[in-house]
Formats: structure tokens, sequence, C-alpha cells
């Protein structure tokens, strides 16, 4: 009976520490860019800001383009950058779009009807977008913004856009 309840309790142990494990080796990288929506930018009309970025070796160190699969963006966030007191109030909506040196351009997050006068704001991630390997292993990645304010603004704002993909290990 002891031996049975010794093998139920290493048997626990060792399924947890494989899950805790896992959950660690996973990563998550992050990539922000700044927009600034300037004075001059008119209301109800889309207006977009591209920012070219690092790939998949420099936000991991070293060569592990082949190490990673699975990539997905985890979370999507703007915040207002200056003026220090401002918030997103201006903004109607806004979108997130990736793409890479030979991949078509794929929308990662976006929100409409903007309704917050808070300084940051998590968007609404696409979930239709699946696995983004081809694009962020590539050179070239680039991330497109594309924002429409609801009234023009009375001073320049900087707003930061915060994106974290996630991925798994190749085995």
């Amino acid at each position: 009976m002891k031996k049975v309840f010794l093998i139920a309790i290493v048997s626990s142990v060792f399924l947890t520490s494989c899950g805790a494990v896992q959950s660690i080796v996973q990563n998550t990288f992050p990539y922000t860019t700044n927009v600034l929506i300037s004075t001059g930018v008119p209301a109800n009309k889309e207006v977009s800001s591209t920012s070219t970025a690092s790939n998949v070796q420099t936000w991991v160190g070293g060569d592990n383009n082949a190490q990673i699969k699975d990539v997905r963006i985890s979370e999507a966030k703007i915040s207002v950058v200056s003026p220090t007191r401002g918030n997103l109030s201006a903004l109607k909506s806004v979108k997130v779009y990736i793409s890479s040196t030979g991949t078509s351009e794929r929308l990662v997050a976006s929100r409409n009807d903007i309704s917050t006068n808070s300084s940051s704001l998590n968007l609404d991630l696409n979930n239709e977008t699946g696995f983004l390997d081809s694009i962020v292993k590539s050179s070239g990645l680039s991330v497109r913004t594309v924002y429409e304010l609801k009234n023009q603004t009375s001073s320049d704002m900087n707003v930061k856009v915060a994106l974290n993909f996630s991925s798994v290990p190749v085995r």
C-alpha cells in the first residue's frame, strides 16, 4: 500500500513539473513602436503609420528561427506617451497589421468605437489570424497602424503600440 501511495505521489509531482517546464519554455517576445498623431490629421478619415521591426532572431537572440513554431499574437495594447496626461478619447478606431518581405499583410489586433478617457487600452486580438511563423521569421517585418480620429486633436499626441507574440519550442 505504501508503495502504491509513493508511486502516485511521484507520478503527480512529475506530471506537474512537466506542465511547469512547458510554460517556462514557451517564448514570449515583444514589439513596440510609437505613432505620432499630428494636429493636422483630419477627423473621420483613416490614417496609416508604418514602422519596420527586427526579425525574430533579434527578439530571442542568436539564430533561433528554426527553434520556435506556432507564433501567435498574444497581446496588443495602445497607450499615450505624450502629452503625459493625455488620453485616448480622440481615437475612434485602431487597427494593427503585420507583414514581411514576400508575405501578405495580416490584421493582428483592432478596436472600434473607442470610448475611453484612459491613457491605455487593450486591443481586441484577431483570432482568425492563425500562426504567424512565416511573417515573424522573415526579414523585413513591418507593423502598420491604421487609426481614425473622432475629432481633430488640438496638440500632437504620441501613442505607443505594444505587441506581444508567443511561440513554442520546436521539439
